[in-house]
């Protein structure tokens, strides 16, 4: 994932670089105010294409073999939302994340392609610790990141994100892939 051509694959879906040509799908996903209950509340049209020049667009020259990536099932090339390995914004913090649109709920693909994403982070990137942040009311985020192998490690606050603490996962690369060998 470190040219603009590469993807991420995993069983059932792939992951690929955004365009600007992919505004809409960003805009469809975070409108909805059920995938951004627990992300920051709706964006505007605005505000989404904003993020996606600055968060998504300049981050993967900025910070190559990371990023926010469109995720599709590999089956039909259907976009089913979103997930980055990146920094926790105003952080050195390297984060997992996920937002699926709601038809995909329920299906595993959060928990498939955030594993994939650990292996990827900790074995071609070389990256040392991975984390997560969620809203504390966000249990079912929070029982995927469980899932994929990350330990709650209490709760931290990081401003960009508001005032109100966050739960806060990590795993250090040797300890996570003694317990997910190949």
């Amino acid at each position: 994932m470190r040219a603009p051509h590469d993807t991420l694959t995993s069983e059932r879906l792939v992951l690929r670089r955004y365009t600007a040509d992919d505004l809409d799908l960003l805009v469809r996903l975070q409108s909805d105010p059920r995938v951004m209950r627990f992300a920051g509340g709706v964006h505007d049209r605005v505000r989404t294409e904003a993020m996606l020049r600055e968060r998504i667009l300049a981050y993967y020259d900025q910070h190559p073999g990371l990023g926010i990536w469109l995720t599709s099932e590999r089956a039909t090339g259907e976009p089913v939302g979103m997930h980055l390995l990146n920094h926790v914004r105003d952080d050195t913090v390297i984060q997992v994340g996920y937002l699926l649109y709601p038809e995909y709920w329920g299906r595993g693909y959060a928990t498939e392609m955030a594993a994939r994403l650990m292996r990827y982070g900790f074995t071609e990137l070389g990256l040392p610790q991975i984390s997560a942040i969620t809203d504390l009311p966000h249990v079912d985020s929070q029982h995927v990141l469980l899932k994929v192998g990350l330990r709650r490690d209490g709760e931290r606050h990081f401003p960009a994100y508001g005032s109100d603490p966050l739960a806060f996962f990590t795993r250090d690369a040797a300890s996570w892939l003694a317990e997910h060998p190949a």
